[in-house]
């Protein structure tokens, strides 16, 4: 599935990844491939990415949760999240 996560300022990923981890407004839930559509509104909270690997271009902008899983976060104060046929865009404060 493909996710691309935008904030005022940048670009923060465009790629492919395995799921990613939300902090929704009413709890943590997890979008995986060939997941239903969804649009939802975050919270304070981590954005983790389950992936091989990040870009260089994107590295500096996450944290690696786990030397042995692949597993990137991103720390987030607000927004929300459209997902639908395995395509989803975050928009992130």
């Amino acid at each position: 599935m493909n996710i691309k996560i935008l904030t005022p300022e940048h670009v923060i990923f465009e790629g492919e990844i395995n799921s990613v981890l939300i902090p929704g407004k009413n709890g943590d839930f997890q979008i995986m491939n060939n997941h239903v559509a969804i649009v939802s509104s975050l919270v304070a909270g981590k954005v983790k990415l389950y992936t091989s690997a990040i870009a260089d271009e994107y590295s500096k902008f996450f944290t690696k949760e786990k030397e042995n899983d692949s597993v990137y976060s991103f720390q987030v104060k607000s927004g929300v999240i459209e997902f639908n046929h395995n395509k989803g865009i975050i928009l992130a404060e």
